[in-house]
């Protein structure tokens, strides 16, 4: 397999390097990254400046490239200027903390894999639940277990995985699953407060409310020790509500309009 790796904490990263090292036993890795951490810029692309890509080495020895931009820039850049043919997959992380539930909005990871999406690439998002994880091998097993099944199975053009690992040791998972995403969110508060000269400055903090306790969803899931595998999609369109609101008659709206 052609495979593509990218993240969003940074080529520098442990967790990314975790996950070069397990796909490698399966296929022929290419590395583009942020050259520095984009972690929660969403699916932002970069359209103003100019993009930078420059060889990263690691212990001494090439790693991949380094993107001045954001994860869905890497991607693109990486399928469209630096591989010489399309990927068979793209994988994105191993990232450092949860994306479970409302977090998937927000997450350069996942956004990476949906952009892969988007360009009809098969893609997969890998997390582990803790901003201080120190040993992604075990997430690196699910990667190149689930990266396998991709190639065996295939996703639905558009679709993509959203893989969640508890930050436990492998004899403590309790499973595998497939799961929903969860309606858990942020209660948000900015916090004020002074710089050194006195100037108000605001610095984003706040509580995760918890509200899934099904199994079967992400952030529960995980909660319970689970490897959560959620297969998720682009396609933002609400087709229960689209088909209710055909009551709504809105095309009669301008009949009437003045000219």
């Amino acid at each position: 397999m052609r495979i593509l790796v990218c993240n969003d904490d940074g080529i520098e990263s442990n967790g990314i390097y975790a996950l070069v090292q397990s796909l490698k036993e399966i296929g022929d890795v290419t590395v583009v990254a942020p050259l520095k951490e984009q972690s929660a810029v969403g699916h932002a692309i970069t359209m103003h400046i100019p993009l930078r890509v420059t060889e990263f080495y690691k212990d001494g020895e090439f790693f991949g490239h380094a993107v001045t931009g954001t994860p869905a820039d890497c991607v693109k850049i990486g399928i469209r200027n630096i591989m010489k043919e399309t990927p068979d997959l793209v994988v994105s992380g191993i990232n450092h903390g949860s994306n479970t539930a409302i977090n998937i909005i927000y997450s350069g990871t996942v956004s990476a894999a949906r952009e892969a999406a988007i360009m009809d690439v098969p893609s997969m998002a890998v997390s582990v639940t803790s901003h201080t994880a120190k040993d992604f091998r075990f997430a690196g097993k699910i990667s190149k277990m689930l990266s396998q099944k991709i190639a065996d199975h295939g996703l639905p053009v558009g679709t993509l995985l959203n893989v969640n690992v508890p930050d436990v040791p492998e004899e403590k998972i309790s499973g595998i699953i497939i799961t929903k995403q969860g309606k858990s969110k942020w209660d948000d508060i900015y916090e004020e407060r002074k710089d050194p000269h006195g100037k108000n400055y605001y610095w984003l903090t706040g509580n995760l409310m918890e509200v899934d306790n099904e199994i079967e969803i992400d952030q529960f899931a995980v909660k319970n020790n689970y490897v959560s595998v959620s297969p998720i999609h682009f396609d933002l369109t609400d087709y229960e509500t689209l088909n209710k609101m055909k009551s709504w008659k809105v095309e009669e709206l301008l009949n009437g309009k003045s000219h």
